[in-house]
């Protein structure tokens, strides 16, 4: 909470304000969808033959936010004209609490084999998906350029090319890349909040359209000529064992999997406060430059977090916790990945998409460009839509929207997702740092 100048903000308080309410009318709409899902006849067959029950989970929330009923952040004014922003713990809550519970339980029944037979083509369309934003912005900066030169304007810490650095920096690895290109290129910071809207507006309806696909991912392989061999199998014979250990569980079983997801939770939250801080020493160790900032995504103590998480899931998957697949572990863990889903949609205003148009019109410029060099590929290597929706979301989503689109094709490939947005932060910074320089040139031209 922090006070702000009234004179040049308006009160933005939505009708609830209470993330304990808030929270609850997420999970009634996650109710809803699943209950009209369900249904094995009429409207609802028909309507969630084209509308994946995912992608509502996050469309309704963005309508809930759009229409004023909630808000991932607000501005209150007093009687007394002082101005107040608020934010909404809830993407916060999900992200860091039941992300790494929901990514362990669905770890827990990995097949490791199984998902390095998947092959060398998911590295192959996430490094696609990298090359299509490090393409992607100078292209759009040039052709956007030519008709309204003004957007891609201003001249120093203004310059619209600096504020973009920051999007490649998001877009290829995450938060902490994103952070690290506006120490790079020092984009004037009081400009800053345009270009964090234009990632969430963009990356969100991406996402949007992604999840879309999914629904409709069978004729797509079909029109790919995909050989989705590989992920049958992997699908079956996570399914075959689920089905195997399968049981009613007890009251023993839920909290024995309480105990291994918030403990993991806990681990490692813990062990993610100890390593971003020594990483932190040890970057600020390098001298100052272009260096010390590729390897700023180590200070991340989220980075810390899902890796850690990772790690011990697949640890787990050797011992003999993995039956507790059968006592419902995924189950779980799904439920913990629609409420991030939920609150994912939520920090999407559908309105303010028209203020901003000609940034607006740069960033999807730009995604329509990774899009394109992703589908292509996707037809020449034959590669399934499962590779090309998780290579893209590993790059522009991150390690929290990557498993939520993996999960959404199956629970048992979660993992997918997790492993190529941990590689994404990685070489974040050094692709954006050269999408950077090609945009400079754009602007320039």
């Amino acid at each position: 909470m922090q006070d702000v100048a009234s004179e040049i903000v308006k009160d933005t308080t939505p009708l609830l304000t209470n993330d304990t309410i808030v929270f609850g009318v997420l999970m009634i709409a996650l109710g809803l969808i699943f209950y009209t899902s369900s249904k094995k006849e009429g409207f609802w067959q028909s309507f969630y033959k084209f509308v994946p029950a995912l992608f509502m989970a996050y469309f309704i929330p963005a309508v809930l936010t759009t229409s004023g009923l909630i808000a991932p952040e607000w501005v209150s004014v007093n009687d007394a004209g002082t101005a107040t922003t608020h934010e909404s713990n809830l993407y916060f809550m999900s992200s860091r609490y039941l992300l790494p519970a929901a990514l362990v339980l669905m770890t827990l029944s990995i097949d490791l084999k199984g998902v390095f037979n998947l092959g060398p083509k998911a590295l192959i369309m996430f490094l696609t998906g990298t090359v299509g934003i490090i393409l992607g912005g100078p292209i759009a900066v040039l052709l956007i350029g030519t008709i309204s030169p003004e957007t891609v304007g201003g001249v120093g810490a203004d310059a619209v090319w600096r504020g973009l650095s920051t999007l490649a920096g998001s877009w290829i690895g995450g938060g902490a890349n994103q952070t690290a290109m506006l120490e790079i290129y020092g984009y004037n910071q009081a400009l800053y909040g345009g270009m964090v809207f234009v990632d969430i507006v963009i990356a969100n309806i991406w996402m949007a359209i992604i999840l879309i696909g999914i629904g409709k991912a069978t004729r797509i392989d079909k029109w790919l000529g995909s050989d989705t061999s590989a992920i049958e199998s992997l699908k079956e014979k996570v399914s075959n064992y689920s089905k195997k250990v399968d049981r009613n569980p007890s009251l023993t079983d839920l909290m024995i999997l309480a105990g291994i997801a918030f403990g993991t939770v806990s681990l490692a939250h813990f062990g993610a406060g100890y390593l971003s801080e020594f990483f932190s020493d040890f970057v600020n160790g390098i001298p100052k430059g272009i260096k010390r900032n590729v390897f700023t995504f180590l200070n991340s103590s989220f980075f810390w977090m899902i890796t850690i998480t990772t790690i011990i899931g697949v640890l787990l998957s050797f011992t003999k916790l993995r039956s507790y697949e059968g006592a419902g572990a995924s189950k779980f863990g799904s439920v913990f990945i629609y409420i991030l889903v939920a609150s994912i949609g939520m920090k999407m205003d559908l309105t303010l998409i028209f203020d901003n148009l000609g940034l607006i019109a740069i960033g999807g410029l730009w995604m329509i460009i990774h899009a394109g060099l992703l589908i292509l590929v996707a037809k020449l290597i034959k590669a399934p839509y499962f590779f090309l929706a998780v290579g893209s979301q590993a790059n522009v989503g991150g390690a929290a929207s990557a498993p939520i689109v993996a999960s959404a094709f199956h629970p048992s490939l979660a993992t997918v997702g997790v492993l190529l947005a941990v590689f994404g932060y990685a070489i974040g910074t050094v692709g954006a740092i050269l999408c950077t320089m090609l945009m400079q040139l754009a602007a320039a031209a």
